[in-house]
């Protein structure tokens, strides 16, 4: 039996809380997973884990033994990425998730002139405005619009965005200009499920309001679109209309309710040392970003 290997599985079924979903994330059969950490449970003559059929639980002994697991696993990683080089110069593949209209507004430019000064590191954007688990998803870094809850990974801020409510000049010539909250009730709004939901909009102070929704979409670009074409008011984040408020092709309204700015940050896992490739990324994205974000 491969230690090591055996290791990394056994760390796998307990950071993903099942034997199928390691076995995807290992792109192995659920058997063979099944069958190495039963190898490893009789190789050390102990219970690591209780399995029931909805869950599975580490024993006592299975508590140690993961940390034990991953602090060994982390050291041969760290030994593996100090011979290769890994450490002195950026090169390989570099894994990264950002929102979807953010990273493809900023992150990508950005991503662009990096990968032209960098020429022996890949890299691969993902933009979701899901949040994805780094780990278990094996990325270098994330970019987070929003507070970020407590945890082991590291953030570095580098700017932070307004969540406005904006409409067309058509709309707002059409049925007026909300001065209040409570006008709101009279609008026609136009809603998604990534800012709270489709019949409630919270603003400074917590102080939520009921709202019409006239449209209800599913991405912070057709929320924009269904503003433009004169359908309502849309509550979205500014760097989301940036381009159309320029153009006065929407104009933000209820400026003074405005709740606190979300703040964007960089994640990453914390480690000892970083790799080049991502030290180099951070170093190169953080300052252009702050820029950008002014």
């Amino acid at each position: 039996m491969d230690r090591l290997a055996a290791m990394e599985t056994f760390v796998r079924v307990v950071e993903t809380g099942s034997f199928s979903e390691a076995a995807r994330h290992l792109r192995v059969g659920q058997p063979a997973v099944s069958k190495t950490v039963a190898q490893l449970e009789e190789r050390l003559g102990v219970k690591l884990l209780l399995r029931s059929t909805r869950k599975l639980v580490l024993t006592e002994v299975g508590e140690s033994y993961l940390l034990a697991c991953r602090r060994i696993l982390e050291e041969v990683a760290e030994a593996e990425r100090g011979a290769t080089g890994e450490y002195n110069s950026p090169h390989g593949d570099l894994l990264v998730t950002a929102p979807v209209v953010f990273g493809r507004l900023h992150v990508l430019p950005v991503a662009a002139e990096f990968l032209a000064e960098q020429p022996q590191v890949d890299l691969r954007l993902v933009l979701t405005d899901r949040p994805l688990s780094l780990m278990d998803e094996h990325l270098d870094l994330a970019v987070r619009i929003g507070e970020l809850p407590d945890s082991s990974l590291v953030a570095t801020r580098v700017g932070q965005t307004r969540t406005v409510v904006c409409a067309s000049p058509a709309y707002l010539k059409k049925h007026g200009t909300p001065k209040s909250l409570a006008a709101l009730a009279e609008h026609d709004c136009i809603t998604f499920a990534a800012l709270g939901g489709s019949d409630e909009w919270r603003f400074r102070n917590g102080e939520s309001v009921r709202v019409h929704s006239r449209l209800v979409v599913n991405t912070a670009e057709a929320a924009v679109d269904g503003a433009l074409c004169g359908v309502g008011l849309a509550r979205v984040l500014e760097y989301q209309i940036a381009a159309a408020a320029k153009a006065r092709k929407l104009a933000i309204v209820l400026g003074k309710f405005e709740s606190a700015p979300l703040p964007v940050s960089l994640l990453y896992v914390r480690e000892r040392r970083l790799t080049g490739k991502l030290r180099a990324f951070l170093d190169f994205i953080a300052p252009r970003l702050r820029a950008r974000l002014e």
